[in-house]
């Protein structure tokens, strides 16, 4: 049923309503509506919130501003993880339409005694509302005018009493009980900060020599500015199948296997490979990591390897060809032998609910262990009905658990994967170049309707893809490519050997690395002289000194004439803390162009002189009006990043 007064359009919101928005400890949420009424009565509204569910405490309150054109908003910030209720409500501001009225009637030399005696009686209902020690100044202020207007003082004396500024202030944003003409809830979820803004480093861990080996290599992730790392699957390998190097159908004496064919006779998702170490030995690794500031992420990989305890355990669980056999995994042309998928909606209920409680079983497991990070291999391939169920039951348990989605899908599945409870989300960032391309994307991304639900992460490489213009490409490509990766959005990732430049694809058309990582192990030297780890470095410094560059909202796009520089800023709703990036698009060669900044925008001066002071070099330029010039080579600096303010 519709109210009197009509509230649209809230953000955030997710698309169903179904499912919680999201928001962050720390973060400065901008909650909008659309909110008008019949006639002419002015408005006001509200946000009002508050933990959800029993025991959820008092309400907060922030009165919402009318920008124009029915559109309301308020920001407002949330200090602890978990769900929120969150409110807008809006009713007849009383005092400001009798205002507005009372100045068009003065204006037209109409007779005011009526509409004196008629605010007088507005303010006693509003006196009588203002009750409590807190509302003391606000009680005085009313009674003084409430007193004047009840006085044989002159009309306009009276009039200027009820048309006080001070009186406005005091009674604003207030409706007398009662009188709330329309409401609309939703809910938020509040994650953690590292939700919002998170720096990713995937390292197999049985390339440094399990978890000992790991450990000692903490150190050398941590000097480059990272703070999660990712270890792909770290459970036993099965032997049936096994893929060879570059893989290989038949796989040789020494071949190590895939990590996602998860399971042998040693055990399945809750067991640790022998090579790698001991349970003790991982929980030194956690201790390690947490001591340098990071956390270990694991990979939670939904299938398992013909050899896994579950297929002879429940064969029910997984999908079988005609003649009774179990199907591996296909994803057309590439096919994965050594993998079982599962069959998540066996047609059985205890089936399927048995399946559901073991996979959750599973987190539960590493959980306890300490881990509070999953990576999630491939979701789209579940059902969202199985994720809808699992993410929130151990977000409730465990509200300080992330899920990173490795969803490289469409669009609607990504995004639906997002709304239905992930926290973080791979996204299409790894092929898109063009200054169009990366332009387009990271508006949406930023300000469109997914802002409040879908948080995404930029990864310029994967153990799966290395991707155009890495493939063969320069060191200027590695800088440039994670330079936006980090400086477009706040949470990103690469793979390791990233700073070495690996750049060999497997062939003209496969995106894969040559000699992958994912069937053989690799030996790299960390402290190779070419490497582009003190370039990486410098950018998460920059990235953990600068608050615009930590949140997803708050990012414009800049003209610029040349199709090679891309220009963006990145900034606080506030303006506090403003970031212009000026990127060259071309590896291999300088390119310069006149950039215009759209000064108002960022509450830049039009007019005055402002510095530029170049985060990655320590150089500072003075910059005067909108239009100003940039060169750039990428074998000396792929790109700027200013920190915009205002001259002293």
């Amino acid at each position: 049923m519709i109210d009197r007064i009509v509230i649209d359009d809230l953000r955030p919101r997710t698309p169903s309503g179904i499912f919680p928005a999201k928001a962050s400890v720390g973060e400065v949420v901008q909650v909008s509506a659309t909110i008008f009424t019949d006639g002419h009565d002015r408005l006001a509204a509200q946000v009002k919130w508050r933990g959800w569910g029993a025991g959820n405490g008092d309400w907060l309150v922030a009165p919402m501003v009318d920008r124009g054109n029915d559109h309301w908003d308020v920001s407002v910030g949330f200090t602890e993880i978990g769900a929120y209720e969150v409110v807008v409500e809006a009713w007849v501001d009383r005092l400001e339409t009798w205002r507005h009225d009372a100045r068009l009637k003065v204006a037209a030399g109409q007779d005011m005694e009526t509409e004196l005696s008629e605010v007088a009686l507005l303010l006693e209902d509003a006196l009588a509302g203002l009750s409590g020690d807190d509302r003391g100044v606000d009680r005085e202020v009313v009674s003084r005018a409430l007193g004047v207007l009840r006085s044989s003082c002159a009309e306009r004396v009276r009039l200027d009493a009820a048309l006080d500024e001070d009186l406005a202030a005091a009674l604003e944003g207030r409706g007398p009980a009662g009188e709330v003409g329309g409401s609309a809830s939703m809910r938020v979820w509040v994650d953690r900060e590292r939700a919002r803004f998170s720096t990713w480093y995937e390292l197999f861990p049985r390339s440094e020599g399990g978890f000992v080996g790991t450990a000692e290599r903490l150190a050398g992730v941590a000097a480059m500015g990272f703070d999660v790392v990712y270890l792909p699957p770290i459970h036993p390998i099965g032997e049936t199948c096994r893929k060879g190097r570059d893989n290989t159908l038949r796989a040789g004496p020494g071949d190590v296997g895939s990590p996602w064919a998860i399971g042998s006779a040693m055990g399945g998702h809750d067991a640790i490979h022998p090579d790698l170490g001991t349970e003790a030995d991982f929980k030194d690794l956690l201790n390690e990591a947490a001591s340098l500031g990071m956390e270990i992420a694991l990979d939670y990989a939904l299938q398992c390897s013909p050899d896994h305890p579950w297929v002879t355990e429940h064969p029910e669980w997984f999908h079988h060809r005609p003649d009774g056999t179990i199907k591996y995994a296909e994803n057309p042309p590439k096919k994965y032998q050594d993998i079982y998928p599962i069959n998540f909606w066996p047609a059985a209920e205890e089936d399927r609910r048995a399946l559901w409680d073991a996979c959750r079983s599973i987190l539960d497991h590493w959980i306890g262990l300490g881990v509070r990070i999953f990576r999630v291999d491939n979701p789209h391939t579940k059902p969202m009905a199985f994720w809808a169920w699992l993410i929130p039951e151990i977000q409730r348990a465990y509200p300080e658990v992330i899920f990173l989605a490795e969803a490289f899908t469409r669009p609607k599945v990504m995004a639906k994967l997002a709304e239905v409870g992930f926290t973080q989300s791979y996204t299409y960032f790894t092929w898109r170049t063009a200054k169009h391309e990366l332009a387009s994307y990271v508006t949406e991304l930023a300000s469109g309707p997914t802002a409040d639900w879908l948080r995404p992460n930029f990864w310029p490489n994967t153990p799966d893809i290395l991707a155009d213009p890495l493939r063969d490409g320069s060191l200027a490509a590695f800088r440039l490519r994670v330079l936006l990766a980090a400086t477009l959005v706040p949470s990103y990732g690469i793979y390791s050997g990233y700073e070495l430049g690996e750049n060999q694809p497997q062939s003209d058309t496969n995106e894969e690395y040559r000699n992958s990582e994912k069937y053989e192990l690799k030996r790299r030297d960390w402290d190779a002289a070419d490497s582009i780890a003190p370039f990486i470095a410098r950018v998460n410094r920059v990235r953990r000194r600068h608050p615009a560059l930590q949140q997803l909202r708050g990012t414009m796009m800049h003209h610029g004439d040349n199709d090679l520089v891309l220009a963006y800023s990145r900034f606080t709703i506030d303006r506090s803390d403003v970031v212009l990036c000026v990127v060259n698009l071309d590896p291999y060669g300088a390119h310069h162009d006149m950039i215009t900044i759209d000064l108002a925008a960022l509450g830049l001066p039009e007019h005055d002189a402002y510095e530029a002071h170049d985060e990655m070099t320590g150089a500072t330029y003075v910059w005067h009006g909108r239009t100003n010039y940039v060169r750039l080579d990428p074998n000396d600096q792929p790109g700027h990043v200013f920190h915009l303010r205002v001259a002293p």
